[in-house]
């Protein structure tokens, strides 16, 4: 059920708001990482004198443009691995439109959900930005120490944060954040695999960039397939009524 998810999602990539969603998202993304990297430039060109003395070499004054072309190297190496949390973070952003797209032609029988609004979003969106980096930055270690293990850990690892932030997300816009916590605990094993489904093309550069909102489109259905707790005043959840 959780690949005949992902297929409907696939499908519906050509839908207009997918694709404004998607090229938001890429458009921010690249933004941010040029952005960081012309802090880190330039604070790097700040920090290194125009010249310096080296035993036996006399005066160098090529050492900022050898540290400037290094720079370069690490920030195309780090950027594979940021370029995704950073999408999916930026993403998440958007994700009322993507979720309302889904809700639209899959489930038209629904109220429409409330929108999460830009301030809680962004919010969100801030807190899952820093723990993927967080988390990809520190898998490095554990890369190293362990290689052959190193794709079991990364795609352990961001299912594991894609299908819970993302679940999250899409099941607070209509159950509060009690609800969406209780929720999420619940079926934290099914939303684990469905997070690691969409941690595979993560390692397919271009296919990559299609994973955030393959994902909250995935995790939509995910969301309407799965038994919701019972609203506080104890009757179901209005977005079940059938």
């Amino acid at each position: 059920m959780i690949v005949a998810d992902f297929l409907k999602a696939v499908r519906q990539l050509g839908d207009p708001r997918f694709r404004k969603v998607l090229l938001l998202g890429l458009a921010l993304t690249v933004a941010l990482l040029f952005a960081a990297y012309a802090a880190f430039l330039g604070l790097l060109n700040w920090l290194t004198p125009d010249q310096v003395d080296l035993p036996g070499l006399g005066q160098v004054t090529w050492v900022d443009d050898l540290l400037t072309g290094g720079s370069i190297l690490l920030m195309l190496f780090l950027s594979v691995f940021l370029m995704i949390p950073v999408a999916s973070a930026f993403t998440s952003l958007f994700l009322d439109d993507v979720t309302d797209a889904v809700e639209a032609r899959h489930y038209p029988h629904l109220t429409p959900a409330p929108r999460l609004g830009f301030v809680a979003a962004f919010r969100d969106s801030a807190g899952y930005l820093a723990i993927m980096i967080g988390a990809n930055l520190a898998a490095f270690a554990a890369y190293l120490m362990f290689p052959p293990a190193a794709p079991v850990i990364f795609l352990a690892m961001n299912g594991y944060l894609l299908g819970r932030e993302y679940f999250y997300l899409i099941a607070l816009r209509r159950l509060g954040r009690g609800g969406a916590h209780v929720m999420r605990r619940r079926h934290m094993g099914k939303i684990w695999i469905a997070g690691t489904l969409m941690a595979l093309p993560l390692v397919v550069p271009v296919v990559n960039l299609l994973v955030p909102v393959l994902g909250a489109a995935t995790f939509t259905h995910l969301y309407h397939r799965l038994p919701t707790p019972e609203a506080p005043s104890g009757r179901t959840s209005p977005d079940r009524a059938r």
